[in-house]
């Protein structure tokens, strides 16, 4: 017998907290954007900011130390109005099997408060997830050092924390999109990496995926690394996967990632094969011992639209994040190379296809093995009864 009532109940309750301007913009993004299943909080010092959040719960932070006049770029005030609010973030956090931190780093409040609101968020009990931006170089360097020491503090406070560094956005967007584009396409991205995961637990899809599946790849994971392709389309899934594994967001090759979560996200005709087409594209690329789990969502208007949403997880720390400087220097080199700037969803090249190499099967879930280039065409099920025939 179905219970939808009992379905709910069993469901993962998800919330995500912005914190400072930054998060505050980025949940209003993912609630105009109708993310299902998740219940939103804004935290911020400034009063006036939270009047224009569309948060159902909102929560001014340091009340007595900031009098609600912000933190004035000062991540020491943040943390400290987010210590006097404590009880109030527990109490509004608690309850939850998973919680999004979201928060742009390099000012005051997020930067200062979200490794406070993280800890309190474990403290509760919840796969603390944080998805923060690196803010741009022309920012200036303050920020970029003060954004560095914040993401450090925080990575100490979460399960897994994945930082989209902002500077990437340069090569996505065109040379000529204005500052204040620049800055929503930075909400829009911490929107997709919130919403590419909680998808995956809350909305009926082709492939579901349940709370303990994203909890195996996000318990403990480290720091990771998001990336997002889109296409439509002739091979719209192949595309889709490949934008995603080189796209512009990825700091590094996610070969050398432990653990792989992937969205796919297409309309109502998004079919099985496609689905198993991107995620071997995506798997092959992936380490051979990498445990991946995907699932598939369908969204209604994405219409002929295949999203793509990669979370690799559990890189080793060998490799340091790279400084403002070193990230200013890499786009400069690029730029030389490409003055027009580059789009990460490119027209489609149909007299290139870019190589998949063979791959042993790697220790994972819904992975099915790559013996050669030609077995990317042929659905996972039809590969078997080939070789039971065989």
């Amino acid at each position: 017998m179905y219970d939808h009532d009992m379905e709910m109940e069993h469901l993962a309750k998800i919330k995500v907290i912005g914190v400072g301007g930054g998060g505050n913009n980025a949940v209003n993004r993912m609630i105009e954007s109708g993310i299902q299943g998740v219940e939103f909080i804004c935290a911020n010092t400034d009063a006036q900011a939270l009047k224009l959040s569309k948060a159902d719960v909102k929560l001014q932070l340091g009340e007595k130390l900031t009098r609600g006049l912000g933190a004035g770029a000062n991540p020491e005030v943040g943390k400290k109005a987010a210590e006097e609010s404590h009880d109030q973030v527990e109490e509004i956090l608690k309850g939850a099997d998973m919680v999004f931190v979201t928060a742009g780093m390099g000012g005051g409040t997020g930067t200062g408060a979200a490794p406070v609101i993280a800890e309190v968020a474990k403290e509760v009990g919840a796969l603390t997830v944080g998805v923060v931006t690196r803010p741009f170089t022309f920012e200036g360097r303050k920020r970029a050092k003060q954004a560095q020491s914040g993401i450090g503090n925080l990575k100490e406070k979460v399960d897994t924390l994945i930082v989209i560094p902002n500077d990437r956005l340069l090569e996505i967007v065109d040379k000529n999109t204005p500052m204040l584009d620049a800055f929503r396409e930075a909400d829009n991205v911490l929107r997709q990496g919130v919403q590419g995961i909680s998808d995956l637990i809350s909305v009926p899809g082709l492939i579901n995926l349940d709370f303990a599946d994203v909890k195996t790849i996000m318990t403990e994971g480290g720091s990771a690394l998001m990336a997002i392709g889109v296409a439509s389309g002739e091979n719209r899934a192949a595309e889709a996967a490949k934008k995603a594994i080189s796209s512009p967001l990825l700091e590094k090759s996610i070969d050398g990632a432990k653990g792989v979560l992937m969205n796919i996200t297409g309309g109502t005709n998004l079919s099985l094969y496609e689905v198993n087409e991107a995620a071997d594209i995506v798997a092959t690329a992936a380490d051979e011992e990498v445990n991946m789990i995907f699932g598939s969502v369908i969204r209604e208007e994405l219409e002929d639209e295949i999203v793509v949403t990669v979370i690799a997880t559990g890189f080793e720390e060998k490799e340091k994040v790279a400084d403002a400087a070193q990230v200013e220097q890499e786009l400069f080199a690029r730029r030389r190379q490409n003055p027009e700037g580059l789009s990460s969803v490119k027209p489609r090249d149909h007299h290139r296809e870019e190589p998949v190499s063979p791959v042993q099967q790697p220790a994972r879930r819904s992975r099915t093995i790559v013996d050669d280039e030609d077995t990317l065409d042929i659905p996972t099920f039809l590969r078997n009864r080939r070789r039971k025939n065989d």
